[in-house]
C-alpha cells in the first residue's frame, strides 16, 4: 500500500512513522517553502505541490489529487488542519479511485457544518447550549438573536475548527465588530465566512472524547481528555484522562459521544468535544472533529492504542481489533504544544531558522516534532512545530515530568512558548484542577523572570549581517549564507504581484508591522484623525490575526499598504503625524 500524506510539519512526520510500522510506503507533498523539510526527508518519496501560500499548494485539491494519482498512491491521509475536514477534498479523493483515510464525505459535511452538527446532537439527545438556529444573515438579525440568547455569547465559524473564527461578545456594542472579524478569519482559514451565535460559559472546562468507528458497525471510545488550558481558543496543554471529573459525569459524556457517533454513521477516528460545568455536573455539546486531533498522543500514551494506525486499518476496511471492554486507561499523560511565538509580546508569531535544538531525554517522554536543527519554522503556516508529552502513573507525576522536560528543551534561533507553558504547569489552580478555559488569558500572564534571552537568529529577529537562504535546485534543496549590511528599508509584496519599498522604522512610536504577514484589512484612510490605540491595519500571520494600533493620537498622512499585501516585520504601515486628533 502507498499512502499520500496531504499535510506538512509535525503531523506529516507522525503519519510517516505509523506507515513504517505498518509496512506502508509514505508519499510526502510540499510547497516551495517546505522544500527539504523534515517530513519530506523521512518519507519514501516527496512531490512538489506549488508556491508557499497554502491556497496554491496544501489547499489546492486538484493538485493534491493529481500528485496522488501520478505517484501511484492507493490512499490519502489528510492529517489535521488544512483539508482534513473538507468534504469536497474527501469526495475528490474517492472519485479518483483512491481511499480517503477518514470518515465519509457526507459525514464530514454534516459535522463540519457546526449548525448541522448541533441539529444532529439535538436529535441524539446530547445537551446543547442556547444558540442561533442557523447562520447569521446580517448584523441586525444577529442583534435580535443575541438578545434572545443573552450575553456573554460567542460568534463561531460554521465551518472549520481549531478555534479559528471565534470571538467572545460581552455586550451589544461588541457584536458587529466580532461578526466582521470572525467571518474574515474564518474565510481566510477555511474559505467559508458563515458564522452562528452560541451562549458563552466563562468558567467551564473543555472535555473531549476520542472515538473510533469502523465500517462494520463497531464503535468504541478511548477515554476522555481535558483541553481547558487555552488562549485565543487555541489549546496549549492537554491531558488524559480529564482530571477531577465525577465518574457519573465521565460516563455520561462518554455515552453521549458514542451515541452521536453511531447516529451519524461515523467511520474512522473522531473527537466529540464538550463544555463541562463540573460543579453543576452538566455538560454541553461543542462540536465533533472529523479528523485526527493534535492531542491524540496523550490518549495513545494512556491506552497503548496507535490511533493513526487504526485510522489506516479502518480505511482499508478492517474491523476494529478490540471491543470497549478491551480499552483500559493506565496512568496519566500531559502534552505541551511548542510554538514559535513570543509570550512576552502578546504571543506574536516568531518564525525563523532553528540554529540548534536540544530535546529532553527520559523514559516517560514522547516528543513529536516536525523540525530538526537547521530547519526553518515557516511563517506561511501554523506556528506550532512540536509537542512534548509526558506519562506518569498519576497526574502529579506526569505534571512534574512534563515540567522538567520543558525546562530541558533548548531551542536556539526562535522564541518558543515552552517557558510559559512550564510556568502554567506550576500554577496553583492548574495543580488543584480549579482552572477553566479562561484561566490562561485571564490570570496566567507570562512572568518576566522566566523570559529567556532574545534568540540571536538572523531569520527570526533580523539583527545579524548574516542571512540564511534556502534554494530549490534540480539537485534538491540547498541552504546558503548571505552576508551584507542591514537595510533600513523593507520590501512589501503587493497583492498585484508588484513590489514596492517602505521605510523601516525602529522607533516604537511608529505603526510598524510586528511580524511578517498578510494585510487582511486597512481600517483608516489618509486625512483621518485617529486616537491612540485605534486599529489602523489588521495583519494575518501563521493563522493569527494581529491588529496594529496607533501608538499615539494624530492624523493619518498616508496609508502605505492595501489589503492583500505581504509585508515584512518592521515595515512602516501607516505614516502618522504627531498632531492631536
Amino acid at each position: 500500500m502507498k499512502l499520500l500524506i496531504a499535510n506538512r510539519g509535525e503531523v506529516a512526520v507522525r503519519i510517516v512513522r505509523a506507515c513504517r510500522e505498518l509496512g506502508v510506503r509514505a508519499i510526502a507533498v510540499y510547497s516551495d517553502a517546505d522544500a527539504g523539510a523534515l517530513h519530506t526527508r523521512l518519507a519514501d518519496e516527496a512531490h512538489r505541490l506549488g508556491p508557499a501560500p497554502a491556497r496554491e499548494s496544501y489547499l489546492d485539491i486538484d493538485k493534491i489529487v493529481a500528485v496522488a494519482r501520478e505517484s501511484g498512491a492507493d490512499a490519502v491521509h489528510p492529517g489535521y488542519g488544512l483539508l482534513s475536514e473538507n468534504a469536497e477534498f474527501a469526495q475528490a479523493v474517492i472519485d479518483a479511485g483512491l481511499i480517503f483515510v477518514g470518515p465519509q464525505p457526507g459525514t464530514i459535511a454534516q459535522m463540519g457544518d457546526k449548525v448541522a452538527a448541533r441539529d444532529a446532537a439535538r436529535r441524539s439527545g446530547v445537551p446543547l447550549l442556547p444558540g442561533s438556529s442557523g447562520t447569521i444573515k446580517d448584523a441586525s438579525s444577529a442583534m435580535d438573536i443575541a438578545e434572545k440568547i443573552g450575553y456573554p455569547l460567542v460568534v463561531k465559524a460554521c465551518f472549520g475548527g481549531g478555534g479559528r473564527g471565534m470571538r467572545i461578545v460581552r455586550g451589544p456594542d461588541e457584536l458587529a465588530t466580532a461578526l466582521q472579524s470572525a467571518g474574515r478569519e474564518a474565510n481566510a482559514a477555511f474559505g467559508r465566512a458563515e458564522v452562528y451565535l452560541e451562549r458563552y460559559i466563562a468558567s467551564a472546562r473543555h472535555v473531549e472524547v476520542q472515538v473510533l468507528a469502523d465500517a462494520h458497525g463497531n464503535v468504541v471510545h478511548l477515554g476522555d481528555r481535558d483541553c481547558s488550558v487555552q488562549r485565543r481558543h487555541q489549546k496549549l496543554i492537554e491531558e488524559a484522562p480529564a482530571p477531577a471529573l465525577p465518574e457519573s459525569l465521565r460516563q455520561a459524556v462518554a455515552m453521549s459521544a458514542i451515541r452521536l457517533t453511531k447516529d451519524v454513521s461515523y467511520r474512522s477516528a473522531g473527537t466529540v468535544e464538550f463544555l463541562v460545568d463540573v460543579a453543576a455536573e452538566r455538560f454541553y455539546f461543542l462540536e465533533m472533529n472529523t479528523r485526527l486531533q493534535v492531542e491524540h498522543g496523550v490518549t495513545e500514551l494512556v491506552t497503548g492504542i496507535d490511533i493513526v494506525a487504526e485510522q489506516i486499518r479502518i480505511a482499508r476496511g478492517e474491523p476494529l481489533r478490540f471491543s470497549q471492554e478491551d480499552v483500559e486507561i493506565h496512568g496519566h499523560a500531559m502534552q505541551a504544544r511548542i510554538a514559535a511565538e513570543d509570550p512576552w509580546e502578546g504571543f506574536q508569531p516568531r518564525p525563523g531558522r532553528i540554529d540548534a535544538m536540544s530535546l529532553p531525554q527520559g523514559p516517560w517522554l514522547r516528543l513529536d516534532f516536525g523540525v530538526e536543527a537547521g530547519d526553518t519554522v515557516v511563517g506561511h503556516y501554523d506556528s506550532m512545530f512540536g509537542k512534548v508529552q509526558a506519562w506518569g502513573p498519576d497526574r502529579e507525576t506526569a505534571r512534574i515530568r512534563l515540567s522538567a522536560a520543558l525546562g530541558a528543551l533548548n531551542v536556539s534561533g526562535v522564541m518558543t512558548t515552552a517557558p510559559y507553558l512550564r510556568q502554567v504547569l506550576g500554577q496553583p489552580e492548574f495543580i488543584a484542577v480549579t482552572h477553566d478555559t479562561g484561566s490562561a488569558e485571564r490570570s496566567w500572564r507570562p512572568e518576566e523572570a522566566t523570559r529567556p534571552e532574545t534568540p540571536n537568529s538572523a531569520a527570526s529577529v533580523g539583527t545579524s549581517n548574516e542571512r540564511r537562504v534556502r534554494l530549490s535546485t534540480t539537485q534538491g534543496a540547498i541552504e546558503i549564507a548571505v552576508f551584507g549590511p542591514r537595510r533600513e528599508q523593507r520590501t512589501v509584496q503587493a497583492a498585484s504581484g508588484t513590489a514596492r519599498v517602505t521605510d523601516q522604522k525602529k522607533s516604537e512610536t511608529e505603526p510598524v508591522a510586528p511580524i511578517a504577514g498578510a494585510v487582511v484589512a486597512v481600517c483608516v484612510k489618509a486625512g483621518e484623525a485617529v486616537a491612540k490605540g485605534a486599529v489602523l491595519v489588521v495583519l494575518e500571520a501563521m493563522k493569527m490575526e494581529l491588529p496594529v494600533v496607533a501608538p499615539r493620537a494624530g492624523i493619518v498622512e498616508a496609508v502605505l499598504v492595501v489589503a492583500g499585501d505581504v509585508t515584512a516585520r518592521g515595515s512602516l504601515l501607516v505614516r502618522l503625524s504627531s498632531g492631536e486628533s
